[in-house]
């Protein structure tokens, strides 16, 4: 029985070449959250993230793929969870859950945003309520605070709609608790 002949190395460095190229166009928006409070926040973040515990001082890095519409990050307090993630929050709950797959319950401020391909757009919001100071930026964009429910950063009511911030695709975003 024969055996397949071995590609060529041009090939497969065309191969790898193809590959890498079409890594390097989906691209992902890195947010670094960071808790300065000085007491325990459990960020949690949806489509992608989930969720962690977040001790005065600590940061939490996620990946956000292009594409990804309707992302949320807040920050949760008051929270108890045993070893299997189980447990509840005071403010900004989601279920239950360590690690958010569902939006949290009110209150809870809001970090919001839309990954696209060249142009990113984000805002903060209070419409769900107001549970702890937040900052949200972006490489390319305006810093936004939030440090009491009268946020003039933040969307106040779902009518307003002034509040949307656009910056650069594949940016890195920061959000700070207690900034």
């Amino acid at each position: 029985m024969a055996s397949a002949p071995a590609a060529s190395p041009a090939v497969l460095v065309v191969v790898v070449l193809v590959a890498t190229l079409a890594a390097g166009g989906a691209n992902a928006a890195t947010f670094t959250i960071t808790n300065r409070c000085s007491f325990t926040v459990w960020p949690a973040a949806t489509p992608v993230g989930g969720g962690t515990q977040l001790s005065p001082g600590q940061t939490w890095t996620i990946n956000v793929p292009a594409g990804t519409s309707s992302g949320r990050v807040w920050g949760r307090t008051g929270c108890s969870f045993n070893g299997a993630g189980r447990g509840s929050c005071a403010t900004g709950d989601c279920g239950g859950a360590l690690s958010c797959s569902l939006s949290g319950r009110p209150p809870m401020t809001l970090a919001e945003f839309t990954i696209g391909g060249s142009q990113d757009f984000y805002d903060l919001s209070v419409i769900d309520g107001y549970n702890v100071a937040m900052s949200f930026s972006c490489s390319s964009g305006v810093g936004l605070t939030c440090r009491d429910s009268r946020c003039p950063d933040a969307y106040l009511f779902p009518s307003d709609n002034s509040k949307t911030h656009a910056c650069r695709g594949n940016s890195n975003y920061q959000v700070v608790f207690c900034p």
